[in-house]
């Protein structure tokens, strides 16, 4: 069992940023990769899907083939869905809609100078879903992608997922995994494809004889899948929701922590992939010897052990500070994509660390209830960006259009400010245009 890397920093308040733990990844690969498919899809279409998917996926579709999953493999997979399961995808759904309602922007408008004006937003017409198939299954990204546009408005919701469900022997089948089609079946999604990775992007980005031009793009995935996003959004080709890269948790802790839900909680991140990032940021250099007797017992335990292992000999970290103003800086270097806040008065620790994806406060509050049915959004930034990005919310689906309406008069009161800055500028027509207006005044 790896321990946790040990970063010791206390006496040291210099910028960490460049020392915390972060996966190391070939991204020059990744790119050239993820070019060669967005270029394939562009030129080929659905015939370059079909040879994507079976050099990547390892399915092969014939040209007669449907890429759009069809209603009746939509309903079978409601039908055989799980009554239990059924009710919890429902209980989140219900539970995310009411958060995402309350979070939607309202538009405005006030009157200054008598001049009125104010914001309009608009959603997209139609927004492009990505949901993962590859070491888990994720229903809970359907609802968290799918609820929000339908909350902000959206006309069409189009979704794509790889073809990696199997058949009751446990065969693959060609068709995506079951409980991610249920659910895209009970919200209502407008259509399914069975394409994944870098070219489902590049096909709800350009569009293909099976995939309708899509305005935004959002919703996880991997390396291949976040670079293709970032590169079609680069381009001005389509909108996205940021970075999403591999998955991450930082846990501010101290004395008053419980070593055996921290453990637990970093294990919990580690589940996800072997890159996922586990830290855990403390004063109590007793709490990291607690824990790592903790991970001894969650490790031996989980299921996904050999992933665990990978993941925390990769990037779990335990960085001892000085004190907690000393773990509020660290904590916001690192702007978690999940932060956890387990101290003494955790709730005034909490909001003075300004930059993470969502903050879960306390030791009654595990990044779990988020990931699954607390309510915000489990599709956050990662990497760092939570310094200057947000989570997907129905923003993320929504235009914002400034409106200004003058009347003579007002026209009249802000003209000489226009002449002067269009001196300035030297832009005279920028003037002409409002002094025309004043010399066609009765």
């Amino acid at each position: 069992m790896p321990r946790l890397t040990l970063l010791d920093l206390r006496g040291d308040r210099s910028d960490v940023r460049d020392r915390l733990p972060r996966p190391r990844v070939d991204l020059a690969a990744a790119r050239a990769g993820v070019d060669e498919s967005l270029a394939a899809v562009r030129e080929g279409g659905d015939t370059a899907l079909r040879a994507l998917t079976a050099r990547f996926d390892g399915v092969e579709l014939a040209e007669d083939d449907p890429l759009v999953v069809g209603d009746d493999v939509l309903d079978d997979a409601v039908a055989g869905l799980d009554p239990a399961l059924r009710t919890a995808i429902e209980r989140a759904a219900d539970q995310v809609r009411w958060f995402h309602e309350r979070a939607r922007p309202r538009p405005w408008e006030d009157v200054r100078d008598g001049a009125r004006m104010g914001v309009w937003f608009n959603p997209v017409q139609r927004a492009g879903v990505y949901i993962p198939g590859g070491k888990a299954v994720y229903p809970s990204t359907v609802v968290m992608t799918v609820v929000p546009a339908q909350v902000a408005g959206v006309g069409e919701v189009v979704l794509c997922t790889p073809p990696s469900g199997v058949d009751p022997h446990g065969v693959r089948d060609g068709w995506p995994n079951r409980t991610i089609l249920a659910t895209a079946r009970l919200l209502g999604v407008d259509r399914v494809l069975r394409v994944g990775g870098a070219q489902a992007v590049a096909a709800m980005a350009y569009g293909t004889e099976s995939t309708p031009v899509c305005d935004k793009i959002v919703g996880p995935g991997n390396l291949y899948v976040s670079l293709a996003k970032q590169r079609l959004a680069a381009e001005g080709v389509v909108g996205t929701d940021g970075y999403a890269g591999p998955t991450e948790v930082a846990i501010v802790a101290d004395d008053t922590a419980d070593a055996v839900i921290v453990a637990a909680d970093l294990v919990a991140q580690a589940e996800h992939d072997e890159l996922a990032t586990a830290l855990l940021i403390t004063t109590s250099p007793s709490l990291v010897d607690a824990v790592e007797d903790a991970l001894v017992d969650e490790v031996a335990t989980t299921r996904h052990r050999e992933r665990v292992e990978a993941s925390l000999a990769g990037q779990g970290t335990a960085i001892i500070v000085d004190d907690i103003d000393h773990a509020v800086e660290v904590a916001e270097a690192f702007a978690a994509e999940h932060l956890e806040v387990h101290t003494a008065d955790a709730r005034a620790v909490a909001e003075r660390i300004r930059y993470a994806g969502t903050t879960f406060i306390g030791a009654a509050t595990p990044v779990s209830l988020g990931d699954y049915a607390a309510g915000p959004n489990h599709t956050l930034p990662t990497s760092g960006t939570a310094r200057f990005a947000g989570g997907l919310t129905t923003s993320s689906f929504l235009v914002p259009v400034n409106f200004v309406e003058y009347d003579e008069a007002s026209l009249s009161e802000l003209a000489d400010s226009v002449r002067r800055l269009a001196d300035a500028e030297d832009l005279p027509a920028h003037w002409r245009a409002v002094q025309a207006r004043l010399e066609r005044r009765p």
